[in-house]
């Protein structure tokens, strides 16, 4: 039987025997997990890598309508994560919108594309204010131009490097950086993330996995532009840093604004990755900035 004097020296000991025991359980806790259906997302992304491949290589005609129907699918999907925040953005003038600057794009090129979106954002305008007047609406308004803005003309882009000499390699190139962006960053990041990125907007990004997102995305990028495109290594190198940097942005900037909303993920029609919108977030963001940095260093 214990003493009163010998109870208290126990429970010390006691407590700290489980302090030591739970040390390497908490330091592993610190450690990023999978967070994910790994074998389904493994699936599902070589399945998009076919998928994009088949279209882009095989049978480049019909790029443009993969495309379509990736944008079609992310603008419904923001259209409903922007309800969750009290936006009624009206879908069918965005969704006419998509189709019509798609077409635009690849009929009629940069003035098309210009043109095409002047267009949708005029008949949103008119089609909600229609409905309803005041700051509600104004509101509304928006949010319809910024889903427009951030789907379908960033997308774009891929159609108008589609459309240059060497335009599929072009398209890979803007593609697999991000991807090689994505997979650096988490294969880094589970393995040895430690530190935080931007606890505060994506408690799972890490400088771990930032490290590795720089690594396997400017090696992706520059393998495609001196292997495939003959262009100068620090060519590659180039655009394969600001690409990862971009990318990475583009993570952040989607998980700020579902962090706003309250959601997790944007949709759920891509099991292990969450929706098309999660998907291509930084492709978005990659097209044009690789349309632009062509234009600069090979004029």
């Amino acid at each position: 039987m214990s003493t009163p004097a010998t109870e208290p020296a126990a429970a010390t000991a006691s407590s700290s025997l489980e302090a030591v025991v739970d040390v390497p359980e908490a330091a592993h806790a610190k450690r990023r997990g999978p967070g994910r259906n790994l074998p389904a997302a493994i699936a599902v992304g070589a399945a998009l890598v076919v998928l994009l491949l088949v279209s882009v290589l095989v049978v480049p005609q019909a790029f443009p309508v993969v495309a379509a129907i990736a944008m079609v699918a992310a603008v419904l999907e923001l259209t409903r994560a922007l309800s969750a925040g009290g936006l009624e953005v009206p879908p069918v003038p965005l969704l006419v919108g998509v189709i019509g600057m798609v077409v635009s794009t690849v009929v009629f090129g940069p003035e098309g594309l210009l043109l095409s979106t002047a267009a949708a954002v005029s008949v949103l305008i008119l089609w909600r204010v229609s409905e309803s007047m005041g700051l509600t609406a104004l509101r509304d308004v928006a949010g319809g131009v910024f889903a427009l803005a951030w789907v379908p003309f960033l997308g774009c882009f891929l159609l108008l490097l589609m459309d240059q000499e060497q335009g599929p390699l072009l398209v890979l190139l803007a593609v697999l950086g991000p991807v090689g962006n994505d997979v650096g960053g988490y294969i880094a990041g589970v393995l040895l993330g430690r530190h935080p990125m931007a606890p505060s907007i994506s408690p799972k990004k890490s400088w771990e996995g930032f490290a590795g997102s720089l690594v396997l995305g400017i090696a992706t990028v520059t393998a495609v532009a001196v292997l495939a495109l003959e262009l100068p290594w620090w060519t590659g190198v180039a655009i394969g840093a600001v690409l990862v940097v971009v990318s990475t942005c583009g993570d952040l900037s989607e998980s700020l604004l579902k962090r706003d909303l309250g959601i997790k993920d944007m949709g759920h029609l891509l099991p292990g990755h969450g929706g098309v919108l999660d998907r291509i977030d930084s492709i978005l963001l990659a097209a044009p900035t690789t349309y632009v940095m062509l234009e600069v260093l090979l004029p």
